[in-house]
């Protein structure tokens, strides 16, 4: 583990800069070339350390995989799939480090597979909610066992599944994603129903596949049984990672920045309606789309002024990622801004909740929680402070972003954690600053 120390920012950040490839797509393309019968050809997918455990869980798990190149733009990689052989039998329990989307969309995956496989991971992810995803999967047939606090170790017996309706408590893309993946290789057509409409990658990315899905409004279908065919897929930039730069670009004074090719998928960047909302001056030019994807250039400048806003439980789901990041903004903001709904955020890497309002007040801002909502009143002037990333990329990036902001200096611990998402972003961020005109 280590720590940084981030200064107050004395120019404005400018420039262009090139962010790393999005994460959830990453996970899914991996996945699904590896369930695929023959080769895919993946381009961009993120160079990050959750991702590496979806390549290494599949590749344990039988799908071949030639990395062909790593630059900029990520990882490019040949998959050849199990296909219609399906999985094999690992020796041993498969390790998914600290990345849930990996053990929950693998859990949803090994279902349809007459398989024994036992899911385990790191501190952090052991003590995540795995049972979310057992209910779903055991009702399609799949037997599935967890410790008695519903966490990892996760043990899978898949065999033959059976399609179900499902409406699940949470809006979740992990959730819905694991039943789908399921459905893929279940007898007739499987549904999921969402209270609020999650982050829609896989049913994006199936029908590319050979998959038959169908999405209205908040539910989703696959049709199976089904032989996923290998194809190309090109992962853009991840809106998730540029919240953190917009967030910085719209605080510090004197900023403009451009970030080409980002992922606008609607169900992503509420966190842009929502500055846009507080006063921010965020630009969104639409390109060609990457597959079924939604790509463009965002341009965002500083503003001075910035007005609180109310944050619904509906609008959560579209930056649930982004809303530590987000709540720094709002310290900044004339009034109380109110976040609804957020009790997701209790059971990431971190109780975020609980380490956003610790981290907030010490940096000398006002904020108020309950189980699932956040108040935050501003503006308040924030001052350096010893800050911890408690091991969640996302904190370490917010606090980062503060230290920016803040007068002084604000020491970070455990700041690697952007390993998961972001492994450039302190340098990147701090070269926009550099290239500042007054720097």
């Amino acid at each position: 583990m280590n720590d940084v120390v981030v200064g107050h920012a004395g120019s404005g950040l400018t420039g262009e800069l090139r962010l790393p490839t999005d994460k959830s797509i990453s996970h899914r393309a991996v996945l699904l070339a590896a369930m695929a019968e023959g080769e895919s050809f993946l381009i961009g997918v993120l160079d990050s350390t959750d991702v590496r455990a979806t390549v290494a869980a599949v590749q344990t798990l039988g799908a071949s995989i030639e990395i062909v190149r790593t630059d900029d733009r990520g990882i490019q990689m040949k998959v050849n799939g199990w296909g219609a052989g399906g999985p094999i039998q690992p020796a041993a329990p498969i390790d998914c480090g600290n990345s849930g989307t990996t053990a929950r969309l693998l859990a949803g995956v090994l279902a349809g597979w007459p398989l024994d496989v036992t899911l385990v991971g790191d501190e952090s992810l052991s003590k995540r909610p795995m049972g979310r995803i057992v209910e779903p999967l055991r009702r399609m047939g799949a037997r599935i066992e967890v410790s008695a606090a519903g966490t990892l170790p996760m043990r899978v017996r898949g065999g033959d599944l059976s399609a179900i309706t499902y409406r699940s408590p949470v809006a979740s893309a992990q959730v819905k994603s694991a039943v789908l993946l399921a459905g893929v290789h279940a007898s007739g057509t499987t549904s999921v129903t969402e209270p609020f409409v999650s982050r829609d990658h896989a049913e994006r990315m199936l029908p590319a596949f050979g998959a038959e899905v169908t999405q209205e409004s908040q539910t989703a279908t696959v049709t199976g049984p089904v032989t996923l065919k290998g194809v190309q897929v090109i992962v853009p930039a991840d809106p998730s990672s540029a919240a953190f730069v917009l967030a910085a670009a719209t605080l510090v004074p004197g900023s403009n920045v451009l970030l080409p090719n980002v992922g606008l998928n609607p169900t992503r960047i509420g966190l842009v309606d929502v500055l846009r909302d507080m006063g921010a001056h965020i630009t969104l030019k639409n390109l060609p789309a990457m597959g079924n994807e939604p790509v463009g250039t965002i341009v965002v400048q500083s503003v001075e002024k910035l007005s609180a806003v109310t944050v619904t439980a509906e609008m959560v789901p579209t930056l649930i990622d982004e809303l530590p990041v987000l709540a720094l903004v709002a310290t900044q903001a004339e009034g109380t801004t109110r976040f609804e709904g957020v009790g997701e955020l209790r059971v990431k890497e971190s109780d975020r909740l609980e380490a956003v309002c610790q981290g907030l007040e010490a940096l000398g801002a006002h904020v108020e929680a309950g189980d699932d909502w956040l108040e935050v009143q501003g503006p308040h002037e924030l001052t350096g402070t010893m800050l911890s990333s408690g091991g969640d990329h996302r904190l370490a990036m917010t606090w980062a972003v503060a230290g920016l902001v803040a007068s002084g200096e604000t020491t970070i611990a455990d700041f690697d954690a952007v390993e998961v998402s972001y492994p450039t972003f302190l340098a990147d961020i701090l070269a926009l600053v550099a290239a500042g005109p007054d720097a």
